[in-house]
Order: C-alpha cells, then structure tokens, then sequence
C-alpha cells in the first residue's frame, strides 16, 4: 500500500535510519549562573532551555549527564541591591536563589539539574583552594592601580572598549573610577598558550566568529593582568581572599569557579577526573557578553592551577524587545513567569528553541509570540494531533493498531542541530515534519477513504498514527509534556482529554 510506503520514504529522506543506542561517556553541560540583583528574565530562559534541551537529548543517546546552573551572589552590584532593599546580603540572595530554582521548574528543566550556589561553603573553598594553587604558580600578585570600572559587567573598561564613555553593554551606568591596591592574576602570561589552545580546539568557541573576535584583539592588544580582589572595606560582600583578611575575591576569580566546584573539585577527585577530564564532552552555555571571562580569564586561571582547560563554550546573543536592549526602565522586559502562566510551559520552551537564534540578537515581543504559538502550536502539532487521533478513535479499534515498530533514529538536521547546540535547528526540523504530514492527510484524504474502502483507509490512518508517534519523539527533549500527551493519547486510542494548544 501506498499509505505505509509513506512513512519510510519520508523519514528516510530526513536521513533517519533505524538505530539502537549504546551507553556513551558521560557529558556535562552548564549554563552561566546569573546575578542574583534583578528578577529572572527571558535571556536566561532562553539559555536554560537550549541547555536542558541538549541535556535531554544526550541522555536519550545513552549518555550519562551532569547538567548544571545556579546563583552568583557576590560582587558589587548585588551588595548594593540588598542594600537599596534594606536586606542583609544572605537573606537578599536567599530570596533570589529561591526565585531561580522557581524558573526551572515553572520551564519544565530536567529534575535532576545541579544548582551551585556561589554561597554555598563548598564553593567558597573551592575557590579559596584555586586562588592558592594560582598563587603557587606565581601567578598572584598585589599592586595598586586605577580603573575605569562598570558594575554592570564587573569588569574594568579601556578607552578601546567604551563608546561615549559608557560602557556599550550597560550605557545606562556611569562608569566608576577604582583607585586602590588589590591583587592581580597574570594574564599576560598565557597570551600565547590560549592562542595555541584555540588552534588545537577548532570548535573550543561556538560560533566561531566569537572565537575570532577574541583571537583578533588578543593578537592586536594583547592581554593585561586583571584585578582579582577588592578591599573588604569598601565592598565586604565576597568570598575572603586566604591569608588576607582585607580583601575579598572579585566576583568573577570566585563565580567561574563554580564549573568545577559543582564537580565536587577539589575533595571529590573521582567526580571531578568522570565529569571534567575523562568526559565524552563539556559545554558551557553564556551570553556574548561573557567571552573574555569564559574563554581568556577561565582557561588562564585553569592552566594556572594545573587543570584541564574546557572543551567547548557556546556563545548565544541577546534578546531584544521591539529593536531596542529590554530594560525595565523602557518597560519592554519580558517576564518568562508571567509568560508560562499565559501559554503553558512547552509552549515557551518551544518558541525560545524555535524562534530565538542560537548565536545571533534575536527580537521578542508578545505579538511575535503570540503569532508563533498559534501557527506553530496552536494550528499546527495541536491540531495535527487532534485530526489524527479523531480518525483513529472513530475507525480503528484500539486491538487494530500494531505500533509496535522498529523506532526510527533522528533526522541528519535534527540531530546535527543538537551535536552543534543550534537547537533552531531541531526545532525546524518539527515543524517541517508536521506540515510534511499535514500536507499529505490533505492530499490522502483518509477519512473519505475509509468510507469507500474500509480496509485501505484504517491502514492509512494507522499509518498517520504511526507518523504522529514519530514526531513525539522528535519532540521529547523540547516539549517533554506534549511528548507525553501524545503517546498517551495513541496508547488510549484518544482524542488528546482536551487541546494540546488552546488557541489565544
């Protein structure tokens, strides 16, 4: 028949083969752990979901996973948020961190995730013990110094760097002048062993133009030592500096460390030899304001102490609210809380891995969501799964579906959007194949069919079933829920209890 030769030719053109899968090395994937001075925002959303996306998948693939995110709940700007809030600094980053672990669940993250605190006591040692090992490599060192510096990256600034003297990432701060003596970490001193390890790792920055960027300024400017603490009289919020009681960490030496303290490093040797050297892979997801820190400061202060560098860090851009930087000043935030409330949890899952680009700014508003819900979601898997199931539940017993199939692999673009962590691209994936489906019900016509020829037309309907099943399992590391509802549906031979996607 026609209709079960469908189902082959088409999974078979997306490069889908039938395929087991065997137990893999483990891989570990972290986010960026965000300040703990604003509310969670829909740029951190977007980056926990293309993370817990790749986690879920990879499992799926035998791997065993590590996925991690968190707090960071020192430096400047959070000690002055709880100061302007009235609030000691713990119970004020208490509060937040509690409001963090609320957005994984409110976006469905897996619930096995990792969540480090960078207050927690076994992060403070850990990056207590990387300071002493950097410190023994001569590599530590105190001078006093003056700096343009914005709080709002929590980094010092170069002429080069700013734009009408502000800061291009935060234009909306002053900048502000240090003037004082604190310890420095030689950066200079690695120039030239970063560069070698970014020849080694074509891939070590994703997308590479992010990788260029830095290698470009690197070879033009070269690299400067940075400040790695900060008078605790004048900022007491931080992780003490050892054998010096008057300074405290600066906020990134303390909060990068956090990779490897989720690890168990340093007390855990065995966790952290499984999960950051013997692995099969290691992401780090950040925005692209954060590829100095990530791919320069990092992998010096690693080589500093005698640790791996990383594997891959994978660079997304901003999101944007109606052309212009979200701001709460503007009023264009988007509130993912909010969000989700409105139109479900795989509903925002789905429009972050489908609509925001994975490495370039990408523009959101409540319009463009809205349209993409309906006509993703809405007009297109919701009522794919209702046609299809309606025709099941009237002409075939639910003892007339033989499902039991051999399972088909993934799509070459499916797949290679999840090994590449372009999630668009899975995502796209999804939606070609349910109007790959759509189209061909419409041409088929099987519910006419069965009419006239009974047989014929219950074997095209099952084999409609058979393709829906297929893409709940393309859809299973996006939309866990929908994945879920449907495979219940086809077990219960069902309309789905009531619409996958209401349309808004």
């Amino acid at each position: 028949s026609p209709f079960f030769l469908f189902g082959i030719r088409y999974f078979s053109r997306l490069g889908i083969r039938n395929s087991r899968f065997l137990m893999s090395r483990p891989f570990y994937i972290t986010t960026t752990l965000p300040y703990v001075n604003a509310e969670p925002h829909i740029g951190f959303a977007f980056e926990l979901v293309s993370a817990d996306i790749i986690a879920r998948y990879k499992k799926l693939q035998g791997h065993e996973v590590f996925f991690n995110t968190g707090t960071d709940e020192h430096g400047v700007k959070v000690y002055r948020k709880a100061m302007e809030e009235g609030k000691e600094p713990q119970p004020y980053v208490d509060e937040y961190a509690e409001k963090y672990r609320a957005l994984i669940t409110a976006l469905g993250i897996s619930s096995d995730i990792h969540f480090i605190r960078t207050t927690d006591q076994v992060h403070k040692k850990a990056a207590q013990e990387l300071w002493r090992r950097c410190k023994a490599s001569g590599d530590v060192y105190k001078k006093k110094y003056r700096i343009k510096y914005c709080v709002g990256c929590e980094l010092e600034k170069t002429e080069s760097e700013l734009q009408n003297s502000r800061c291009p990432v935060h234009p909306n701060l002053e900048l502000e002048i240090r003037d004082e003596e604190n310890y420095f970490f030689r950066l200079s001193k690695y120039q030239e062993r970063l560069l070698t390890l970014y020849g080694e790792q074509g891939d070590f920055v994703v997308p590479a133009f992010r990788l260029n960027e830095i290698r470009s300024l690197m070879k033009e400017k070269g690299l400067e030592d940075f400040s790695i603490s900060r008078l605790k009289s004048k900022m007491p919020w931080g992780v003490p500096v050892p054998d010096d009681e008057t300074q405290v960490m600066y906020v990134w030496f303390d909060a990068l460390v956090s990779y490897i303290s989720t690890l168990g490093w340093p007390a855990d040797e065995a966790s952290f030899r499984k999960w950051w050297i013997d692995t099969g892979g290691i992401v780090q997801c950040a925005g692209k304001d954060q590829i100095r820190q990530q791919a320069v400061m990092w992998q010096a202060m690693l080589m500093s102490a005698g640790l791996p560098p990383s594997k891959q860090i994978v660079i997304h851009g901003f999101i944007q609210s109606g052309g212009e930087k979200m701001s709460k000043s503007l009023g264009n935030t988007i509130d993912p809380f909010a969000l989700v409330k409105d139109y479900g949890t795989d509903a925002v899952r789905f429009y972050l891995a489908r609509h925001i680009h994975p490495f370039e700014d990408s523009d959101f508003t409540l319009e463009k969501f809205k349209e993409a819900y309906n006509a993703d979601l809405a007009n297109g898997i919701g009522n794919l799964t209702s046609r299809i199931m309606k025709m099941s539940s009237e002409y075939i017993q639910t003892t007339d579906m033989q499902l039991e199939v051999n399972e088909y692999g993934y799509p070459r673009k499916y797949k290679g959007g999840l090994e590449s962590c372009n999630v668009q691209d899975t995502a796209t994936v999804i939606t070609e194949t349910v109007s790959v489906i759509d189209r061909h019900i419409q041409e088929t016509e099987p519910f006419k069919l069965v009419k006239k020829d009974k047989e014929t037309g219950k074997a095209a309907i099952t084999l409609f079933v058979k393709d829906l099943k297929h893409l709940a399992h393309l859809l299973r590391p996006i939309l866990p829920d929908t994945f879920e509802a449907i495979l219940s549906a086809i077990r219960n031979n069902t309309m789905p209890a009531k619409p996958l996607f209401p349309r808004k």
